[in-house]
């Protein structure tokens, strides 16, 4: 008998149940891609951009970058501009704390998503509105970056797409920049469906 015995087998798994559309792009598709670098608002010390938007037939992912010249005293007490977000969404006022990050995409027929209401997306299958705009991932290198991956379920109709921020702990007012939202339609058109969604 050797000393290290096999594993036994692993135990037989239930298919996973398919992720609901809202809460994360399709695997099953290969996106389009929108090379984009959107400076959304910039201070001396702080930037928050979007870049790289990948189109898929039911919405687009791209990624936040937070770029921060030096970190604020409670930054650096917990590990950095992501996880103060996190902890900073509900103040026990039910208020969203000055640390928060806010952020949204506005389609131009007037209907938006912000990450203000994530937390309200409903978590069985009934199916919310779109847009929707879910963190689908994300990290740093530590104090002074940070990355989120996003996801807007829902397709913007023609006309101007815009994505705003504000983030009052790092006096940035109200900001925004568009772009053209056919960019992003025409990637979608040339996202590749691998095989099928089953």
């Amino acid at each position: 008998m050797s000393f290290f015995e096999p594993p036994p087998p692993p135990p037989t798994m239930a298919p996973a149940e398919h992720r609901p559309p809202w809460l994360a792009p399709p695997v099953n598709v290969l996106p389009g891609v929108v090379p984009v670098e959107l400076l959304i608002a910039r201070t001396e010390d702080t930037t928050v951009a979007v870049t790289g938007i990948r189109a898929y037939p039911t919405g687009f992912a791209f990624t936040v970058s937070i770029r921060l010249r030096r970190p604020l005293q409670q930054e650096q007490t917990h590990s950095g501009p992501g996880i103060l977000a996190m902890l900073d969404y509900l103040q026990p006022s039910g208020q969203v704390g000055e640390a928060f990050l806010r952020f949204g995409v506005r389609f131009a027929d007037g209907r938006k998503a912000t990450n203000l209401h994530g937390i309200d997306l409903p978590r069985g299958r009934r199916r919310p509105k779109p847009p929707v705009l879910t963190e689908a991932g994300g990290g740093g290198g530590g104090e002074r970056d940070w990355d989120s991956h996003q996801w807007l379920w829902g397709v913007p109709p023609p006309g101007p797409l815009a994505f705003a921020c504000e983030w009052p702990v790092r006096q940035i007012a109200e900001s925004q920049m568009e772009i053209d939202a056919q960019l992003v339609l025409d990637a979608a058109e040339r996202a590749v469906t691998l095989w099928p969604d089953d």
